[in-house]
């Protein structure tokens, strides 16, 4: 007996463990809901509900094979334990994972389980990232030949196994908070599918110029990620699917306005999602720990009252409070946008980034650890390597939301506002019917904070021992950009056929 363990990676298709475990007998596919994990401070219920559509998605398929998923309920070395006694699985599959700091010490726990009972566990690698790597150099042209290898299909059938499973919890039975998102996707392969298909033959020729506005990128920019960051589609999918698009248009006589340039750009990106994966890899510290030292204390004392403006929305400055109410609703925001409400926290509010790196985490449905804590921290200005980056947020009101609608749409409060004082009402000679009454004034000034954060920040960046540790860090997690070499468009022969590419299963 094989086991199967399912984590983030909630397809058939291109899961490596699945298919050699199935080459070796029968195969038990389970998947643990595991309480402690969503007791976690990053996680929500909204996240738990899309999770639920891909375990329900996940199961059809495997019922289609000939042996549904076993649903289990617990801690997961319990689980392994009671298994094991009726089992009597000789290996366990999964892919390696990098989460966060509690699925890291939990996989210890299970390395620990299997080496004291003589089970081997085989972790297979699932995008990009290197386990134990030692340097950066080379590492997007190995990113290349990972992403340019077969998918392992799907196995044919899986022998059927007689199992006693659990049915799936609701989000309250994990003491998840009630948490409404109206607007968010749908779970599951199916839907990750038809979201990939419908931006590289339908969406994305927009996407250089669109995907900055939250206007324009709700269509514009693929919305993968939810998909990628529960495995509902693999990264190598994702990447052939795009080569082959590329390629196909780079063979017509007249390709579509804008698209060879939209799809090198999103072909781009895919590196740099694995990119800041890499980064938690390499340093699981980095969610709980500024990356470079220099920081430790900068900022110190927590301020409630800014925090919850700044979650609720309501600190005072249109285009934030409409990004955030946006964000809540739907459970996305497009990547300029988050990184201007976590710098607007950091920055102007002067928190430190830990717990509002923790709201937005619950918020995100794509809530991705790898990705998320390396960029809380670099739009927060503790990497010590990047650009100190401090958005403005009146003037990203203006150039992304310039006819005001996004604002108007997320902040009715301010409907009497004039349109060319919907950015800054307080300079409406009318502000005192609306603010500090339906709609707050601002909690801070903007033009004085970003000052004075730019001060303190740059203060911290001179001398000898910051420039050391920063060249330490750069070595470590930077990119090397001279690497990254044009992207692989070599065919698949999958992608002979329109049938199977259109079927290939990111932002």
């Amino acid at each position: 007996m094989e086991l199967v363990w399912f984590k983030r990676d909630l397809r058939v298709d291109d899961h490596a463990p699945l298919f050699n475990a199935a080459q070796r007998g029968p195969v038990l596919p389970v998947y643990i809901v595991e309480p402690e994990l969503w007791a976690q401070p990053d996680a929500s219920a909204r996240q738990w509900a899309f999770v639920t559509e891909c375990l329900e998605d996940l199961d059809t398929s495997l019922r289609n094979l000939g042996q549904p998923l076993l649903v289990q309920f617990g801690d997961v070395v319990e689980v392994f334990t009671k298994l094991q006694r009726t089992y009597q699985f000789e290996r366990l599959w999964s892919h390696e994972e990098t989460g966060n700091g509690w699925s890291y010490a939990r996989d210890k726990k299970v390395s620990a389980w299997c080496k004291a009972r003589n089970i081997p566990w085989y972790q297979l690698p699932q995008f990009g990232v290197i386990r134990g790597l030692k340097d950066r150099s080379g590492w997007s042209r190995r990113w290349d030949r990972v992403m340019g290898e077969p998918a392992a299909p799907a196995p044919k059938a899986l022998a059927p196994v007689s199992i006693d499973g659990s049915s799936l919890p609701r989000a309250q039975s994990l003491g998840l908070v009630s948490d409404p998102c109206q607007g968010r996707q749908i779970g599951g392969r199916v839907q990750g599918l038809r979201i990939l298909n419908s931006f590289l033959f339908e969406r994305a020729g927009p996407y250089r110029k669109a995907m900055s506005s939250p206007l324009t990128a709700e269509n514009s920019c693929s919305r993968l990620s939810t998909y990628l960051a529960y495995g509902c589609i693999s990264m190598r999918e994702v990447a052939q699917a795009t080569w082959n698009r590329q390629l196909e248009l780079k063979q017509m006589t007249q390709a579509p306005e804008g698209w060879r340039g939209a799809l090198a750009s999103f072909s781009g990106r895919l590196h740099w999602h694995c990119h800041f994966m890499q980064k938690l890899e390499d340093a699981p510290s980095i969610e709980t720990r500024n990356l470079h030292r220099a920081y430790n204390g900068l900022r110190t004392a927590e301020n409630v009252e800014l925090l919850k403006a700044w979650q609720k929305g309501e600190t005072g400055f249109p285009f934030v409070d409409a990004c955030m109410r946006y964000l809540r609703v739907t459970g996305w925001m497009n990547f300029r946008m988050r990184a201007m409400l976590m710098a607007f926290a950091s920055y102007h509010l002067w928190l430190d980034w830990r717990q509002p790196g923790l709201h937005l985490a619950r918020q995100f449905v794509d809530y991705e650890p790898g990705i998320h804590w390396p960029q809380v921290q670099m739009q927060s200005g503790t990497t010590g390597i990047n650009t100190i980056r401090i958005y403005n947020p009146v003037k990203q009101g203006y150039d992304q939301d310039p006819s005001g609608a996004f604002v108007r749409r997320w902040i009715p409060e301010l409907r009497e506002v004039p349109d060319n004082f919907l950015q800054e009402p307080w300079k409406w000679e009318g502000a005192g019917q609306v603010l500090d009454k339906s709609y707050p004034l601002p909690i801070v000034d903007h033009m004085t904070a970003a000052k004075e954060a730019r001060q303190k920040l740059w203060a911290v960046r001179k001398g000898e021992p910051f420039r050391s540790q920063a060249n330490a860090i750069q070595q470590k997690h930077g990119s090397r950009r001279s690497g990254i070499a044009q992207i692989n468009r070599r065919t698949t022969k999958a992608a002979n056929s329109k049938k199977n590419q259109m079927s290939f299963p990111f932002d």
